[in-house]
């Protein structure tokens, strides 16, 4: 036992107040080289946001079908535009790919609280909620019977009945080039090189609360690193894989990993190089990421 413990012993350096995890030599050199050279997302002047919360998708998120049927109810031209702005294009976990995305042809009416918008003013919006049972888009959390249904009236708050759940105060953000993923993320055994899922969304697309997203400078860079090899490493070491194969790519866990200088940004190779890791350092990176990739294939994990 001697032996094994001499052969196979680390030092570790617990001398500052933060938080500490046992290493080996060759993962306490690669998490000092991250920390060295990057600079956590946080302080990239950058603001993660989630996205919609309607309380109430089946009523708010609709098809273009839906869509052309609400602006085709309009009585005038100004009703018609005004509904038109209202109505946006929205994203949803399931249309998140791996740098790019596919939209479903979906819509959401975005009546947020925080744009003080009169329901009398989109009488044919005003229409298709009402559709669904006034009783039903109340926000008061309480049970009713309508038809013969119990039905649940949406979480209390203090907004209208028409309006969305959340009171969102950052309307122009949707209207700028975005960075989109979702806040779980799954690895898929049939598509397991798909992970991580970062996109790079349009500016006018508004995403669903299952979704992050921030919009600023240098979006196809950070979208690029963020897919990275050394992104993937640096989230498998620091983010707890759950059994159902997904992982909580949360607010808190990823604006705090590192990033290089986006200017120099290219490809794996540039971005390792920018971190200084030696080819035994970078053979370490990717043969962590494919036994966890091989974890999954064989069935240790659950998909």
């Amino acid at each position: 036992m001697s032996d094994f413990v001499q052969q196979q012993h680390t030092i570790c350096n617990f001398s500052n107040e933060g938080s500490w995890v046992i290493l080996s030599p060759i993962e306490q050199s690669i998490k000092q080289k991250i920390e060295s050279v990057g600079t956590p997302l946080k302080d990239w002047n950058i603001k993660i946001y989630r996205g919609v919360l309607t309380g109430y998708n089946d009523a708010f998120i609709i098809s273009t079908e839906k869509r052309d049927e609400i602006l085709a109810n309009c009585q005038t031209e100004d009703e018609r535009l005004r509904t038109a702005e209202l109505i946006r294009p929205i994203l949803r976990g399931r249309d998140i790919k791996r740098y790019g995305y596919d939209w479903a042809n979906l819509w959401l009416i975005a009546t947020f609280p925080s744009r003080h918008y009169n329901i009398e003013e989109f009488p044919a919006v005003k229409a298709h909620l009402l559709s669904f049972g006034k009783e039903r888009l109340e926000q008061t959390g309480k049970k009713y019977i309508i038809n013969g249904e119990e039905i649940k009236a949406r979480k209390k708050t203090s907004n209208k009945w028409f309006e969305t759940q959340d009171s969102i105060s950052y309307w122009d953000d949707f209207f700028k080039p975005k960075i989109v993923w979702a806040r779980l993320m799954r690895i898929s055994k049939s598509e397991i090189d798909s992970f991580p899922r970062f996109s790079k969304a349009d500016a006018g697309y508004f995403v669903v609360d299952s979704l992050c997203f921030f919009t600023g400078k240098n979006i196809d860079k950070l979208c690029a690193y963020l897919n990275s090899s050394l992104a993937t490493y640096y989230y498998l070491k620091n983010i707890a894989i759950l059994d159902n194969g997904g992982m909580q790519m949360r607010q808190q866990y990823i604006e705090d990993i590192p990033c290089p200088p986006i200017e120099y940004i290219e490809n794996d190779r540039s971005i390792y190089n920018l971190f200084c890791f030696t080819k035994e350092e970078v053979d370490f990176i990717e043969k962590f990421i494919e036994m966890h990739k091989n974890e999954i294939l064989n069935g240790n994990r659950a998909e």
